[in-house]
């Protein structure tokens, strides 16, 4: 009787402790951009190395909402306020060189795609760009955006699939290299989720 208590006991101990892998697990889970690529996606693929755990979680930049009034501190927005993924924030990539930029043409049309590990209810995407003539020497500041965004996407509480696309236009007067800004706005939570973009127009 003895034995077979302290087997139930050892198998319900591993029950749960599955049970809380399995959800540890499943709150990891978010979601981040592709189009344009993210340095987050570039640092998961394997494009920029020596990135930490970014390169594991790139679903998981997710920091306090409300930006730009409220939302992660200038020189942390990039990675949401999370330290731990840091290497997101500096001008420079963990190797010391340019984070790869991808080519837009401003005043036309663009399409924006989410990939999402985690499917929460929504209340809007939004997106910010740099000014023209921001300082590109220092981790991001609010100081360098436009803070009125140039795209914005209503959810209305609806839970995304599990890819994303939406098109808006970009910006036209910018030249040269810039960062776009996207923010995944959740619903029922406190938080977003940011993910930084280097474009060249």
């Amino acid at each position: 009787m003895r034995k077979k208590a302290k087997w139930y006991a050892a198998a319900l101990g591993l029950t749960t402790a599955g049970a809380f892998v399995l959800s540890a697990g499943g709150a990891s889970g978010h979601g981040y951009t592709d189009l344009p690529v993210s340095r987050q996606k570039l640092c998961q693929n394997g494009t920029v190395t020596n990135c930490g755990e970014i390169q594991y979680e790139p679903q998981s930049v997710e920091g306090p909402k409300g930006f730009p009034a409220a939302g992660p501190a200038d020189g942390a927005i990039c990675s949401g306020g999370n330290s731990r993924f840091s290497q997101l924030d500096s001008p420079r990539t963990p190797s010391g060189g340019a984070w790869p930029t991808t080519r837009v043409t401003g005043g036309q049309s663009y399409t924006f795609r989410w990939q999402f590990t985690a499917m929460h209810a929504t209340t809007d995407f939004k997106y910010y760009v740099t000014r023209q003539g921001w300082n590109q020497n220092h981790d991001l500041a609010r100081s360098d955006l436009n803070t009125t965004p140039f795209l914005t996407v209503p959810y209305n509480g609806q839970r995304p699939p599990a890819t994303l696309s939406h098109s808006g236009t970009l910006p036209s007067g910018l030249s040269g290299h810039h960062v776009i800004v996207a923010v995944w706005t959740i619903a029922d939570t406190g938080n977003a989720f940011y993910a930084c973009s280097d474009v060249t127009f």
